[in-house]
Parts: C-alpha cells; sequence; structure tokens
C-alpha cells in the first residue's frame, strides 16, 4: 500500500458566541477525521486516519461542518456552521512494474513476405498515475533477429524470412512503463515461418505396402487437400492406378484360357487357339514366351514366326453364330497387315475364308460367305479403327459374329465397325484350308494371291507364310454356336485388383464417385472440401488373388478446382507415389504317394487294370515365422544362447488347380497293348475336362485339391501284352495359379528272366483313356519260354545233361548281366541325382520342394516336358514321378500263376 502524506487543511470559523470546539465530517467510510487545532480562532486539521492507497481510491469527496461550544457548561444551545466541500486527491508513486497479459504469445508468417505488423504484445501497469500507468517501450532482448518492435508492441520483420534458413524464431520481448521501471517478467514470443502456401494435397505417403490377403488397404487415410484459403466452388480429382505392367493389364487369375471361360460361364464349344504347350497340344510348342514376365501364358511374334493349328481343332466352316477372343498387345507398326489368325486355302487358289487382322491400326475381320444359290454382294470386311490396337499396351478383343452382323467388344466395351465392305461369296472348291495364327497360309503357285510374302519359304514345297504380326498374344479362343453374352464378357476382362471406396453416410450425397471398368481408375467430384477430404480418406486398394503378383503399382492424384468465376482459379500439382504388393507367403505343395509297387500280370491284364496313384496326396503348405515371447526368452536364457532360432510354423492351406497331367517317361504309349482308362462320368460330375495323346493325358478345370485327387484316383493302367513289359515310368505334373515347381525320381528297375521265372519291374506312367499305338518293348533276350512248343528230344540223358549244363551257363550268365544291370543302373541313378540335386526313397513318394528354387532349376535340367516348364512358369504347379509297377511272371505248361 503506497503512504501518502495527508494533506492538512485549515479553515478558521468564527462565531458571535464564543470558541468552536469541533468538526463534523458527513460521508461514508471516509478515512479521514477534522481535529481543532486552536478553538479561538476555529483553526483545525483534516488528516487519514489509515495510509491511503492511489490504487484502492485515486479521490475522496466529503463534507464537513464546524460547530461551538453552546451556552453553559453542558454546552447547550450549540450552534452549527454551513457544510463545507473537501476534495481531496491522492498523488501516486511508482510502485508495479509492468506486466505481459499473455505468458506467450505465438505467430506464423510465409516465407519471401514483409508484413507491416505480424503480432502485437502488451503489458499493463497496476500503477494509478498516468505517468507510472503508461507503457511507454517495448523491446526485444534476443539479440541479432530479423525483427523490430514499436512503442505500441508490434512486433514486423526487418527482412524476407526464409524457411529453409529458420523454421522458427524464439524472441524474448520486456516492457517499460513511463517511469522507466522494467517488467517483472520477459515474455516469450514464437514466430513459426511457413512455406510459400502452395495448394497441394498433405499427409499423402508416396509409399503403401499391401501385405496379401489383408483385403481392403486405405490408401489416403490422413490426407486433406490444401487449398491456401482460396474461395473454392468446385474440385474433381482423378486417381490412377498404373497396373498395365502386371499381367495382361493387370492382375488376373493366371489359370489357363479355357478355365477362366469355364468358371465365367462359357463352358461349351470353346477352343483353346494358343494353350500352354503340353502332350495334347504341342502345335506351340515353338513359339517364343515372355517368360513368365506377364504372370500369365504370353506368347510373343516379331513378325518371323507363326503355327499351324491341328486340322480338326475348328470347323473349316464357321456357319454358325460363333465368338473369337483373344488378348492383345501391338504398336505402331509398318503399313502391312499382320494376321493374327488366319484360315485360308491349303494349296492352289491361297484364298482367306476367315481372318482377323491388323492393319494401319485398324482391326479388320475378314468372313467370306461359302457358295450359295444366289451369288449377291454380302458383308466381306468388318473394319474398326481403334486407338487400343496401337497403344502397345494389353487389351481384350471380344467378337461376336451372327452374320450379317457383326459386334466387337474392347475391354468389356461395344464398339460398332466404322466400315464394312462387301463381296461375293466363295466359289466352291474342295481344297482344303489350313488355319493359323500369327501369319496367313499361301501357296505361290496359285493365283489371286492378294498376300504379302516373306523371302524364307517354309517346308512344303512352294507354301509359305505371309502377314506376319509383330506383338503378343494370348489367350485366342473360339467359341462355335453361341455368342458371348456381356455377363461373360466383363468376367473375362475383370480385374483382381483394383480401387474401392466406401462412401461415408454424412458425405454420400455430397461427393460424386465414377470408376472406370476395370477399376484401375476413379473420379471424385464434390464442392465441400471436408466432405471431399472424407471420401478420399476412404479410398482403398483391393487384390482379391490368394497368390498376388508382387511388385509396384505407381498411383497417381490429378485435381481440379474451380472458384467462384467457374475458372480453374488454384493449380494443385499432381501427387505420385505407389502401393507396394509384398511377396505372398510360398506354398509347398506337396504330392506323396507309392512310388514303387509290384503287381502281379494279370492285375495289369484285367479288365480294370491297375490304380496307377491309389495312396495319392496333395497337400499345400506355408511356412510362417512366429516371434517368441520376449518373457520366455529372457527366463530361459535364449539371449545367451546363440543356438536358438525363431519358432517355424507350417500351416495347411487350402486352393484350386488347374490342370494336372500324367506323362509317360521314356517310349510312347503302344495304344495296341496299354492304354490309360478313367471314368468319365466322374470327370463331368467333378466339372473336369480330359484330353489325350500317345504322350499321355490331361485333366483340366479350375477345382479344388481334394476333388483333383479323387479323379487322379481313378487313373487306371492296363497292359495286354505283359512279356513285353520292361520298364514303365509316369510323371504327375499338377499346376495352380502363378507357382513353378518341379520335382523327379529315378528307381532301379530288376528284371530277371528264366526258363522257370521272369521277373519284369515296371514304372507306371499315366497313359491317356484311349489306347494309343506304341512300339513293342525289346527284353533283349529275356523272352518267356512258351510252354506249347514243341521239341525233338535224342534221348532222356541227353536231355537232362543240356538242361543242366544249359541252366548252369544260364545262369552263370544272368547273374554277369545283372550284376552289369544293377552297376549301370545304379551310376545313372547316381548321375540323374546329381544332375537334380534332389535325394529320393524309393520305398514311398513324398515331395515338398520349394517352388521358387525348383523352378530355377527346371530350367536347367530340361526334360521331354520342358516346353510345359516354361508354359507354367507363371504357375504353381507340383511334379512327381510315381515308380514302379513291378510285373513278375512264373509259368508252367499250362495254367501256371503270375504273381
Amino acid at each position: 500500500t503506497l503512504e501518502v502524506l495527508s494533506a492538512i487543511f485549515f479553515f478558521l470559523s468564527q462565531t458571535f458566541w464564543g470558541e468552536i470546539c469541533g468538526f463534523r465530517i458527513h460521508g461514508q467510510n471516509v478515512p479521514f477525521e477534522a481535529v481543532v487545532l486552536d478553538k479561538s480562532t476555529g483553526e483545525g486539521v483534516i488528516r487519514a486516519k489509515d495510509k491511503l492507497d492511489c490504487e484502492l481510491q485515486k479521490e475522496h469527496t466529503f463534507t464537513i461542518q464546524a460547530y461551538d461550544c453552546g451556552e453553559g457548561p453542558d454546552g447547550a444551545n450549540m450552534k452549527k456552521s454551513h457544510k463545507a466541500t473537501v476534495h481531496i486527491q491522492v498523488n501516486d508513486i511508482n510502485e508495479y512494474s509492468p506486466v505481459f497479459k499473455e505468458k506467450s504469445y505465438k505467430a506464423t508468417v510465409i516465407e519471401g513476405k514483409k508484413y507491416d505488423s505480424i503480432l502485437k504484445v502488451e503489458a499493463v501497469d497496476a500503477d494509478c498515475s498516468f505517468q507510472f500507468s503508461q507503457i511507454c517501450n517495448y523491446e526485444i532482448v534476443t539479440p541479432d533477429v530479423p525483427f523490430t518492435i514499436d512503442k505500441d508492441g508490434f512486433i514486423k520483420n526487418t527482412e524476407k524470412l526464409s524457411y529453409g534458413k529458420e523454421h522458427m524464431y524464439k524472441l524474448t520481448v520486456t516492457a517499460y512503463d513511463c517511469g522507466k521501471n522494467r517488467a517483472s517478467e520477459d515474455v516469450l514470443v514464437k514466430i513459426s515461418v511457413k512455406p510459400t502456401c502452395k495448394p497441394s494435397w498433405q499427409g499423402f505417403n508416396k509409399r503403401i505396402e499391401y501385405e496379401p490377403g489383408t483385403g481392403s488397404l486405405a490408401l489416403f487415410p490422413s490426407m486433406h487437400l490444401e487449398t491456401c484459403d482460396e474461395p473454392i466452388t468446385s474440385i474433381r480429382a482423378s486417381i490412377e492406378l498404373e497396373t498395365n505392367h502386371i499381367g495382361k493389364g493387370c492382375d488376373r487369375d493366371t489359370y489357363s484360357e479355357k478355365s477362366l471361360h469355364k468358371l465365367c460361364g462359357a463352358s461349351s464349344g470353346t477352343v483353346e487357339l494358343l494353350p500352354a504347350p503340353s502332350s495334347s497340344a504341342n502345335w506351340t510348342v515353338g513359339l517364343p514366351t515372355d517368360n513368365g514376365h506377364d504372370s500369365d501364358q504370353v506368347f510373343e511374334f516379331n513378325g518371323t514366326q507363326a503355327i499351324k493349328v491341328p486340322d480338326g481343332m475348328v470347323s473349316t466352316s464357321l456357319k454358325e453364330p460363333f465368338t473369337i477372343s483373344v488378348w492383345m498387345r501391338h504398336g505402331p507398326g509398318a503399313h502391312e497387315k499382320e494376321t493374327i489368325l488366319c484360315n485360308s486355302d491349303k494349296t492352289e487358289m491361297n484364298r482367306h475364308h476367315y481372318s482377323l487382322y491388323v492393319h494401319n491400326c485398324r482391326l479388320i475381320l475378314l468372313l467370306r460367305q461359302d457358295p450359295s444359290e444366289a451369288e449377291n454382294y454380302k458383308p466381306a470386311e468388318f473394319h474398326w479403327k481403334l486407338d487400343q490396337v496401337c497403344d502397345k499396351e494389353w487389351h481384350h478383343y471380344v467378337l461376336n459374329v451372327e452374320f450379317p452382323t457383326v459386334s466387337l467388344f474392347v475391354d468389356g466395351t461395344t464398339f460398332e465397325p466404322f466400315l464394312v465392305t462387301e463381296d461375293y461369296p466363295l466359289h466352291a472348291s474342295k481344297i482344303e484350308t489350313q488355319l493359323t495364327i500369327g501369319a496367313c497360309w499361301q501357296d505361290n503357285s496359285g493365283h489371286d494371291n492378294d498376300t504379302e510374302t516373306v523371302s524364307e519359304p517354309t517346308s512344303g514345297g512352294n507354301a509359305r507364310m505371309a502377314q506376319f504380326f509383330r506383338g503378343n498374344l494370348a489367350g485366342l479362343m473360339i467359341r462355335s454356336g453361341k455368342l458371348e453374352n456381356k455377363k461373360v464378357i466383363d468376367c473375362l476382362y475383370t480385374c483382381k485388383e483394383g480401387l474401392d471406396v466406401q462412401l461415408p453416410e454424412e458425405v454420400a450425397s455430397a461427393v460424386k464417385v465414377e470408376f472406370n471398368p476395370n477399376q484401375s481408375s476413379l473420379t471424385v467430384e464434390g464442392d465441400d472440401i471436408d466432405a471431399f477430404d472424407k471420401v478420399m480418406q476412404h479410398i482403398s486398394y483391393l487384390n482379391s488373388r490368394q497368390f498376388p503378383t508382387p511388385g509396384i503399382r505407381h498411383l497417381r492424384i490429378s485435381t481440379t478446382v474451380k472458384c467462384f468465376n467457374e475458372e480453374s482459379c488454384v493449380t494443385v500439382p499432381d501427387a505420385e507415389g505407389y502401393v507396394m504388393v509384398l511377396q505372398p507367403e510360398e506354398p509347398k505343395i506337396s504330392l506323396s504317394g507309392i512310388d514303387h509297387f509290384a503287381r502281379s500280370a494279370a492285375e495289369f491284364e484285367s479288365q480294370e487294370g491297375v490304380t496307377l496313384f491309389p495312396e495319392l496326396r496333395i497337400v499345400s503348405t506355408i511356412t510362417r515365422e512366429v516371434e517368441a515371447d520376449a518373457e520366455s526368452e529372457t527366463a530361459e536364457g535364449a539371449d545367451d544362447d546363440p543356438t536358438v532360432q525363431e519358432t517355424v510354423v507350417s500351416e495347411e492351406i487350402m486352393h484350386n488347380l488347374d490342370t494336372c497331367e500324367v506323362t509317360v517317361v521314356g517310349d510312347e504309349l503302344d495304344g495296341e497293348h496299354e492304354s490309360l482308362e478313367v471314368d468319365m462320368s466322374q470327370l463331368q460330375q467333378h466339372g473336369l475336362e480330359m484330353s489325350s495323346s500317345n504322350l499321355g493325358l490331361v485333366i483340366t478345370g479350375v477345382n479344388t485339391m481334394a476333388n483333383y485327387e479323387q479323379v487322379l484316383h481313378l487313373i487306371r493302367y492296363k497292359n495286354w501284352h505283359t512279356e513285353a513289359l520292361f520298364d514303365r515310368k509316369f510323371k504327375l505334373v499338377c499346376m495352380t495359379d502363378r507357382l513353378s515347381v518341379t520335382s523327379r525320381n529315378g528307381v532301379n528297375v530288376i528284371h530277371t528272366a528264366s526258363p522257370v521265372e521272369h521277373a519284369n519291374n515296371a514304372m507306371v506312367q499315366p497313359n491317356f483313356i484311349n489306347p494309343v499305338h506304341h512300339a513293342s518293348v525289346d527284353l533283349s533276350g529275356h523272352n518267356l519260354v512258351n510252354a506249347h512248343q514243341a521239341s525233338v528230344v535224342p534221348s532222356a540223358a541227353t536231355i537232362v545233361i543240356v538242361v543242366c549244363v544249359s541252366f548252369l551257363v544260364f545262369m552263370i550268365i544272368l547273374g554277369v548281366f545283372r550284376i552289369r544291370a544293377a552297376h549301370q543302373r545304379t551310376m545313372r541313378d547316381q548321375e540323374n541325382g546329381k544332375e537334380n540335386e534332389m535325394d529320393w526313397d524309393d520305398s514311398a513318394l513324398t515331395i515338398t520342394v520349394n517352388p521358387m528354387e525348383v523352378k530355377n532349376k527346371t530350367k536347367q535340367n530340361p526334360t521331354h516336358l520342358g516346353t510345359t516348364s516354361e508354359r507354367f512358369s507363371g504357375d504353381y504347379h507340383a511334379v512327381a514321378v510315381f515308380t514302379s509297377a513291378e510285373v513278375r511272371h512264373s509259368t508252367n505248361h499250362k495254367g501256371g500263376s503270375l504273381y
């Protein structure tokens, strides 16, 4: 409290009756009192009862009245004076220091700009006087900073600030009152430097990792659009997921094209013209492929390769409604015709009955009608001018032909021909036709040659290939008798990966979202920034494949912003990043079963035959590493033991198979003596199909491993000429989506023959259902004795001697032969084992192969099915060799038993 000297006021009061005895102060809570100094003169003084505080009350006003002593000793008839008003002002002293109103101050500035004022600091002083309560000066205490402050507390920068030089400045500021008292506490001022505001997407992670099998993954969970406070009226963003480098434009199931058609509902009348090389479809063996780079079976045509489709695969004349579908990647080329598919005369006239080709970035279908009664002009060529034909990207083409109309679907979108030309029907002819892919077949000796030729002739006299295709083809199919509907076409084209969005209910009506057909891009439109940001934060990536193709998928966000004038007022740069699809857990496919077994010759010759894979089991597992519990490791001292390893857990998984192929190893099957048979009703019941040749059989169709097991259990091998059975081996190959696994097994074959007993071990190989011709096996002197053969015997003694000596010599020779044969087989098996780098137990086959390791080994150790390994380089498949079926003979004169 400020101690103030009492102001003394003297006043005189006169009276006619005598002295002044006192003063009376009128007012409430007046902190003063009046005291008489001289009664005779009426002089008195006003003084403070206690210390005065200017800050509590700066001025005091009250009234005072004097009174005399009255008459007599008791003061009767006392007289009062009139009231006088007293004004007292309390003088101030500088007892308080300035105090800032805020504990700290913050401000944000944009780099590269000089401000007249960034922020204002303010201090107050509790003194009551004008002199001591006013703040006369502010000061920045921090030295060497590019800021200044004026007497009113406004701070500004003295130079342009740079975000790169300093992100934030911290200043200490003090204040002084007019009495030069400094603030009791200085204040901290923080000034953040913000980069020049550029409209852009904020909170966007450039790398987004996707774990296979985890469902949808939000791509932009924390992203928002920075518009720098511009008055926005509409926003449009396009999000693109780049998948053109994955497979045929995106991640799709890599089952065979025929299986995919069946899965999509096109199960009848479908012929695959570019199948994977196999024992039953080998006309694509010579074509170069992409070696699995596209995770699928893709054939390359460089302008010099073409193939002939075997006769009978497709009807010579396509009178019925039919569909042609193909995946094609083609870039700008020369001005010559480039043939995809062509059916032309084998000899003489070189007429093209129907063909599909590319010319000057146009897709053209030629369809010449067969002779008819009325030789009128009819539609013959259908032209489509499409950018997709020459953009070097994968596209799916489907042509539905129902003469005289042709409908074209490209990536699920319909296109009408811009030009249709007419021509006369073909003249009647008995000339056979040749169906080719990648070029047209023609005979130079004929006439009406309207095709381009190449300088290198092919085999077959003057026959040549012409109009070679340059590009990539896959999945070329013809379906006769029925047109593909839109649902099937969309199914064939649909990707297994893409963008997705789940719109929050509160913003569903405020924002519009549209997808392209394969969901690789979408557009978002709206006028509310907050709602727009919420939709963007709910956009996700999804890959529904069990084993997706790993790698990068680039992301790009293109944004257009408009203001009130309906023009682009803010430029938002494209935001780019990528989704990294991680490597899926590698499954290990195990084929287990008996690899060597013996059956009686009678069983091989019986009507049922011998079951080839009676105990076959197909199992797929994934191995995962599980982290051990930290506490248990510490308790057991695991940290100190360098031999402790992480826990590995093997989990069995279920997935589908696409194909199982049973092939004979060694000589081809002899249809006159042996065959493979399967219950066709069981195949059809499981929705599977089968094709066969003299190399084996192929079962196709997407189905479960359990159903494939059941069907493989039904395969039976029959041989009704067991005397010629020396060695028989079969190899089983089962394939599924994307994995390549190859395993082989060898076996020692024991072969013994004598006049009394003949032993023959046979490797059982998968045969086709239909019997096929095969050259008989030469047993090299191990033929059985014919019990009905007549002999001329000179005498009984001679017979005994000859038989004994012959038997002795035969046993010696046979022993030496068996020892040498066993040694040679052992050496050969050891060499094979070194080549294959695998050891096998002949008692039972249980194969568990790392798919990625064996994939490389199969390329180094090709077999006669090397083309099969190439074809499935992008697929999961397991191969097992089941060996050997042993046949033992024991013959008597008649009715001898075979065991």
